[in-house]
């Protein structure tokens, strides 16, 4: 006697079943050490990252640090040449009537400033 058995009941799928929060968190609260480490560990990890000296705020004191940095070794270079025109003011007469000509416009006894226009 030959036995036929439908396709149907050899080969489907079963639905797969939706994912439920309340029914996770049930199963976790019946495991006591699992619940534990989310208690504790939880809290920890977003210490870790988000806290007063967790990794994110490490990165940006990095970042302002860099930043700070950059601005010392621009004002240090600063310095340096303020030093050197200093320098340069106290006892050569050509850099003070340089200086005295381009930054405050002065122009010796009879001469003539003209000023030319660029187009544009």
């Amino acid at each position: 006697m030959v036995h036929w058995i439908a396709m149907d009941s050899l080969f489907y799928r079963k639905d797969r079943k939706k994912f439920d929060a309340v029914a996770m968190l049930r199963k976790l609260a019946r495991k006591k050490r699992a619940l534990l480490g989310l208690v504790v560990g939880v809290p920890l990890v977003l210490f870790l990252f988000f806290g007063s000296y967790g990794i994110v705020q490490r990165i940006k004191l990095q970042n302002r640090k860099s930043e700070l940095e950059a601005k010392i070794i621009e004002a240090n270079a600063e310095t340096k040449k303020l030093q050197n025109e200093s320098k340069a003011l106290d006892g050569d007469k050509r850099a003070i009537e340089k200086v005295a000509r381009e930054k405050h416009g002065m122009i010796r006894e009879g001469e003539t400033v003209y000023k030319a226009r660029k187009k544009n």
